[in-house]
């Protein structure tokens, strides 16, 4: 059995969980939530938990059982408490600003570059240089901060880009002249 796998998912109070079928709706103070659980793997609801099970042993059960658990508990984690990834730029010239809800990024390009929130994502900017990405579903603020980092990726010679907080830029040596 999948170690991840056989742990419940504690539901927390003032959250709501539906079952139906293969699908699984997560309602709580931040929003709604839905995912359908890939065929082998059941989920049950008993006693203020959640259990995820597998009907055999199976590669592919097994393969899905602690990833299905998971994805539960970051569905009932994101509808509580909700995810939150702070970015920063680095580079003379290079900002962000908040225009609405959408940023703006001056990267050096020879214009600015937008980018629109989707929806149940929010951006805040704290300074020019450092903004926050935040929504209840992990995944879709963990794409969004990948394709902003993505626009301009942290330089190894001069560290001159966008990266996350805290990351830790890999620096090379230039030439050395003669």
């Amino acid at each position: 059995m999948s170690r991840i796998g056989k742990i419940p998912v504690a539901v927390p109070a003032g959250v709501d969980v539906t079952i139906n079928g293969q699908d699984v709706a997560v309602k709580g103070p931040k929003g709604t939530l839905t995912m359908t659980v890939s065929e082998p793997i059941s989920v049950a609801q008993a006693d203020g938990a959640l259990q995820v099970t597998r009907p055999d042993d199976d590669r592919r059960s097994r393969a899905l059982h602690g990833l299905s658990r998971t994805l539960v508990q970051n569905m009932i984690t994101g509808v509580t408490t909700g995810y939150t990834t702070k970015m920063e730029i680095h580079g003379v010239g290079y900002r962000v600003a908040l225009k609405g809800q959408d940023l703006e990024f001056a990267l050096g390009y020879s214009h600015p570059v937008p980018i629109e929130a989707p929806e149940g994502i929010t951006f805040a900017v704290e300074t020019p240089t450092r903004f926050s990405i935040t929504g209840i579903d992990k995944q879709k603020v963990g794409q969004i901060a990948a394709n902003i980092r993505r626009l301009r990726k942290s330089d190894p010679y001069k560290g001159k880009g966008i990266r996350y907080e805290g990351e830790q830029v890999r620096r090379k040596v230039g030439k050395t002249g003669k």
